[in-house]
């Protein structure tokens, strides 16, 4: 009884991670220093949103250095070497190097006839106008992208993915972007990792969500909101520490485990009220202690 009442992630076995792009200029300035803290808070993994300048083999040093594990990155769509638009066999000794198993595509592959950012517009105005001008077909081709990606990788023993958004559940039609990713990939190729935080920010059921898509869904970025946060599609939320804002957790992580989520990485968006490292100690000692 006693082990069926105690903490989630203890009585599953289940190390929690961190998405490092919680902790970006902090790991660019100090990466050694950076990931000795996480592994001090207690995080067990890590999860990469880029190397930071440094090379998979310096990477890696820093990682055993610390005690940490990495077996989750996200992998640009676009680009030169060291995205799913490079090198393949380079990218996949990179990630075998580092750990990783699952390689993320962290948002959609934009066509090229919507351009590229001016300089009015910015990043940020030209995430909303591309995101918002994607078409069916757009994202049938995304999805062909993703096969095609995790069918290369797959000798390697590398899994492909997708992260969403916020984006991904604008109307396209009768469905949006995230219901024709699902239904266009296979299963066998294509896994999904699911962040709650922006499911709840699209102004989506998060518990209804991972109950429907059972199966597809292997990682999650654990990530809060606060109740302020509107319903939207174009990238707006209002961040929060896990266990400050509206998402209830004890309810949430179950959920999760029972859609099949076994890989949990804390993420939080900018701006922060605090240190990011502080931010993140809240959020894992939070997590640590939910019993669910």
């Amino acid at each position: 009884m006693a082990a069926t009442a105690g903490p989630f992630f203890a009585r599953h076995r289940l190390p929690l991670g961190i998405q490092l792009y919680t902790l970006g200029p902090d790991a660019q300035k100090d990466l050694d220093g950076t990931l000795k803290a996480v592994a001090a808070i207690g995080y067990k993994k890590v999860e990469l949103a880029g190397l930071l300048g440094r090379s998979a083999t310096e990477f890696r040093a820093s990682l055993d250095r610390a005690g940490l594990k990495c077996t989750s990155a996200h992998i640009q769509a676009q680009g030169g070497d060291g995205t799913f638009s490079g090198d393949l066999g380079k990218l996949a000794a990179d990630l075998k190097t580092l750990g990783v198993e699952t390689a993320i595509m962290p948002t959609a592959r934009f066509p090229e006839r919507l351009g590229g950012p001016t300089k009015e517009e910015g990043v940020g105005g030209y995430l909303r106008r591309v995101t918002s001008s994607l078409s069916a077909d757009d994202w049938k081709a995304n999805a062909d992208f993703l096969n095609a990606r995790g069918k290369a990788l797959k000798s390697a023993g590398i899994k492909v993915g997708y992260h969403n958004h916020n984006f991904e559940f604008a109307p396209v039609g009768s469905t949006n972007g995230l219901e024709i990713l699902l239904a266009n990939t296979d299963p066998a190729l294509v896994t999904f990792e699911v962040d709650i935080g922006w499911v709840a920010a699209a102004g989506v059921d998060p518990y209804a969500f991972l109950a429907k898509h059972k199966g597809r869904f292997t990682l999650m970025h654990v990530k809060d909101v606060k109740a302020d946060t509107k319903g939207n599609y174009s990238f707006q939320m209002d961040p929060a520490e896990i266990g400050s804002g509206k998402l209830e957790w004890t309810r949430l992580l179950p959920e999760a485990y029972a859609a099949g989520v076994r890989g949990f990485y804390v993420e939080q968006e900018p701006p922060f009220t605090r240190p990011r490292l502080e931010a993140a100690k809240i959020s894992h000692d939070y997590l640590a202690s939910v019993k669910a």
